[in-house]
């Protein structure tokens, strides 16, 4: 039997964890239902810096990865913040730099809450921490959880949007017939 040409096209994605400080980035290839590692890693800015110019490194960081890996699709996470206002506004303000550099290059971009990442990747959307990181590590066959976490949770997002870019490409089909 032969694969369908859908199962041999190759997308690849990149998964972003927001930061500041650390943004979290993580490049997969999904060939028809296996994903596979291609980079990741993180952007850091250092604490002193004002933050203008972190926002910048941020930016530019962020087009420098897209130049290079050249992802055609972008999964953010969404941010969810019950207690600090000030950090919530600087990765907001990350954030935003980092979906203004992907929309310039013309790059499709979704957004995916914790709940969503952790139901895509563990099965269950109140899974600890540990237990998404220990699937991300199985489900790309790393040796070991990528770190700090932020890289983990961004090839989480890519994952899960992998398995979404899947059921919501089926139901496209199905809705065109």
């Amino acid at each position: 039997m032969f694969a369908s040409s859908e199962e041999r096209l190759v997308l690849r994605i990149l998964g972003i964890d927001p930061g500041i400080a650390i943004a979290g980035f993580g490049f997969i290839d999904k060939t028809g239902s296996k994903v596979s590692p291609v980079q990741y890693g993180c952007i850091q800015t250092e604490a002193h810096t004002p933050e203008e110019e972190r926002l910048h490194q941020v930016y530019e960081g962020m087009l420098q990865l897209i130049d290079k890996y050249e992802p055609e699709a972008v999964a953010f996470e969404k941010l969810f913040f019950n207690r600090n206002v000030t950090t919530a506004m600087t990765v907001s303000q990350a954030r935003g730099v980092l979906i203004l550099a992907a929309v310039q290059r013309g790059l499709p971009i979704a957004e995916y809450t914790p709940m969503q990442v952790k139901q895509a990747i563990v099965g269950y959307g109140k899974a600890e921490k540990k237990q998404v990181q220990e699937m991300v590590r199985m489900y790309l066959k790393l040796a070991s959880i990528p770190k700090p976490d932020d890289v983990a949770d961004a090839l989480a997002v890519a994952i899960c949007h992998a398995h979404s870019y899947t059921l919501n490409s089926r139901l496209n089909e199905v809705l065109r017939k």
